[in-house]
C-alpha cells in the first residue's frame, strides 16, 4: 500500500488519491488512516501534500517522501528533525502554465491595463501612449525551470529579457546575471520585474527597501514566487512613493489573504488568489507514478531537495 498523506481537513485528498491510483494501477493508494500496524511498519515511501510531521512519524521505516507540490519550503520547515529525503514535483506542465501566466500579466502591465481600469472608473476616454515590446526590458528573478520557460515566452513576444539567478545560467535570448552586482543591475534596468525565486533563507525579504531603492523608477512588479520574498511594508512604501508603479501579487505571507489587508484596496495592487501556476493533478500523478515505479524496480530514490539551498 502507498499512503497519500495530507492534512485531515484537505478537501482535495480524495481527488489526489483517485488521480494517483489511476496513474499507478499496480499500487494501492490509500489515506494514512487506512494502513494497519503491519502496513505502516512496511511502508518505505509516501506521497505527501503538506503533511503533519506526527503523521510521518507513524511510519517508522519511511525512507523518502514525494511531494505533489513544486514548492517545499513549508514541508522543510514542518519536518524539523525528521531527516527524510524530499522529492519535489518537477512537472514540465507546471513550467508551461507558469510561463503562460508570466506572459499574460507582463502584457497586462505592458499595455497599461491598470491605468485603463482606473480611467474606466473615472469615466474618462483617454488613450495612452503605446510602447513597443522591444522597448521594454523584463527582468526575471529566478532562471530555473519556471524562469527559463517564462523567458522563452517573453523573448518570443519581442521583449528585451534579462535574468538573475543564484549561480550563473545560460538561457537563450536572455542576458543572465548573478551575484549582488548582477541583482543591482537587473533592478536598475528592468521596466517590469518578475519574481520566480524559491523561498530560501537567502531570498526571504530579498525585495525590501534596499532593493526597491535600486529599482528603476516607475517599474512594475509581478510576484509569482512566495509572499515572504517581498518585504510587505517596503512594498507599500515603494508603491506609495511612486517608485513602483504597480504590483501584481499572486502570493502573500498569509493565504487566503485576510479581508482587512491593505492590498485589497490599494490602487497600485492587483490581487490574485494564488492561481498563476496551479498543479495539474493528472500530469503530476504521472510523474509521481514514474518515480515510484523506478524506486520499486531499482531501489533508486529520485534527486532530493538540497536542504541547505531549500530546493
Amino acid at each position: 500500500m502507498l499512503p497519500f498523506i495530507a492534512p485531515p481537513d484537505d478537501p482535495r485528498q480524495a481527488d489526489w488519491i483517485a488521480a494517483l491510483q489511476a496513474a499507478m494501477p499496480h499500487e494501492t493508494v490509500v489515506p494514512l488512516a487506512a494502513l494497519d500496524d503491519a502496513a505502516r511498519l512496511a511502508c518505505e515511501v509516501a506521497v505527501v501534500a503538506n503533511p503533519r510531521p506526527e503523521d510521518l512519524r507513524r511510519l517508522p521505516r519511511l525512507r523518502w517522501v514525494h511531494s505533489v507540490w513544486a514548492g517545499v519550503e513549508r514541508l522543510l520547515a514542518d519536518l524539523g528533525d525528521l531527516d527524510l529525503p524530499i522529492v519535489r514535483l518537477q512537472d514540465p506542465q507546471l513550467a508551461d502554465t507558469m510561463a503562460e501566466a508570466v506572459l499574460a500579466w507582463t502584457l497586462y502591465l505592458h499595455r497599461d491595463m491598470p491605468r485603463y481600469a482606473q480611467l474606466q472608473r473615472e469615466r474618462r476616454w483617454q488613450p495612452l501612449d503605446a510602447v513597443r515590446a522591444q522597448e521594454r526590458c523584463v527582468g526575471l528573478l529566478g532562471l530555473g525551470a519556471l524562469g527559463s520557460a517564462a523567458a522563452a515566452r517573453l523573448v518570443a513576444a519581442g521583449f528585451q529579457v534579462q535574468g538573475w539567478s543564484r549561480t550563473p545560467r545560460a538561457v537563450p535570448g536572455v542576458h543572465g546575471w548573478s551575484g549582488d552586482e548582477g541583482l543591482a543591475q537587473v533592478l536598475a534596468t528592468s521596466d517590469l520585474l518578475v519574481c520566480l525565486l524559491p523561498l530560501t533563507p537567502q531570498t526571504r525579504g530579498l525585495l525590501g527597501d534596499a532593493a526597491f531603492q535600486q529599482l528603476k523608477p516607475g517599474a512594475g512588479l509581478i510576484n509569482f514566487a512566495r509572499g515572504a520574498i517581498v518585504d510587505d511594508a517596503a512594498l507599500r512604501r515603494a508603491l506609495d512613493s511612486g517608485r513602483l508603479s504597480h504590483a501584481v501579487l499572486d502570493v502573500f505571507d498569509a493565504e487566503p489573504l485576510p479581508a482587512d489587508r491593505w492590498h485589497w484596496t490599494h490602487p497600485g495592487v492587483t490581487v490574485l488568489p494564488h492561481i498563476s501556476a496551479p498543479t495539474h493533478r493528472q500530469t503530476a500523478a504521472r510523474i509521481v507514478a514514474d518515480n515510484i515505479a523506478a524506486y520499486r524496480q531499482h531501489g533508486r530514490i529520485p534527486p532530493a531537495v538540497d536542504r541547505e539551498r531549500g530546493y
